[in-house]
C-alpha cells in the first residue's frame, strides 16, 4: 500500500463513525417522525392511485423511541376520515386506509355507503363522495360496494378502516377492527403520481 491509498485510508477510518451515525440519525428520523409509503393497489381510489409516493407523518399520533412501538409523548387521537398507516391485523401487511369510524362511533354501511352514528356521509350534490368532517372521500366504486357492516358500535381504543375503493379493498371489513395503538402515521399528501411526476396532493 502506498503512502497516498495509506492517507486515504486513514481518512476514511476517521470519517466512518461520522457516517455511520449520519445513518442512524436518517433511520431514527424515518422511524419516528416522517417517512414516506408506495402505494401497491388501487384500493383507495380514488383518494390514492396505484404507484403514488405518500409522505407520512409518523409523529401525528405520538412521539416513539425510534425502531419501537413505545410511545414517549401521545398526540393528537386517530380522527375520523384520516387516511393512516398500519399493519394487517390478519397477517401484517403494511396497509394504507381511511378510518372511518373512530371509538364510540355507531357505524353502518350499505352497498359501499357509510353511516355514522345514524347519518349518511354521502354529499348529494356531489355524485359518490363521502365528508368526514374537512375530510372528503371521492368513492370508486365500479366493482360494487363489497361487504355491508351491520350496525355496530366502535369500541374505545379501536378504529374501522376502510379503503375508498369499496368493492376492491382487502380492509377492516375482512380483517377487523385496529387498536390505535398500532397505527404508524398519518398520511399527509402524495408528492409524487404516475403521470403527473413530483405533486403536492394534500389528503
Amino acid at each position: 500500500m502506498t503512502e497516498i491509498q495509506k492517507s486515504k485510508f486513514r481518512k476514511l477510518t476517521a470519517e466512518l463513525p461520522q457516517l455511520i451515525l449520519l445513518v442512524a440519525l436518517v433511520m431514527a428520523a424515518r422511524s419516528t417522525f416522517a417517512d414516506h409509503y408506495y402505494v401497491p393497489s388501487g384500493s383507495m381510489e380514488y383518494t390514492l392511485m396505484p404507484g403514488d409516493r405518500v409522505f407520512v407523518d409518523k409523529s401525528a399520533y405520538g412521539v416513539r423511541i425510534p425502531f419501537t412501538d413505545v410511545d414517549v409523548v401521545r398526540r393528537d387521537p386517530v380522527g375520523r376520515g384520516e387516511v393512516v398507516i398500519f399493519d394487517s391485523p390478519k397477517d401484517g401487511t403494511r396497509l394504507i386506509k381511511r378510518i372511518v369510524a373512530v371509538g364510540g362511533d355507531r357505524v353502518e354501511m350499505q352497498k359501499g355507503l357509510l353511516q355514522i352514528n345514524g347519518l349518511p356521509l354521502t354529499d348529494s350534490n356531489v355524485e359518490l363522495t363521502e365528508w368526514f368532517g374537512e375530510h372528503m372521500a371521492k368513492l370508486n366504486l365500479n366493482h360494487g360496494g363489497g361487504p355491508d357492516i351491520a350496525s355496530s358500535i366502535i369500541p374505545e381504543g379501536m378504529v374501522l378502516a376502510v379503503g375508498d375503493h369499496r368493492g376492491s379493498s382487502l380492509d377492516g371489513r375482512y380483517f377487523g377492527l385496529v387498536h390505535e395503538s398500532a397505527i404508524y402515521g398519518r398520511a399527509v399528501a402524495v408528492y409524487f403520481r404516475r403521470g403527473d411526476g413530483f405533486v403536492w396532493k394534500g389528503l
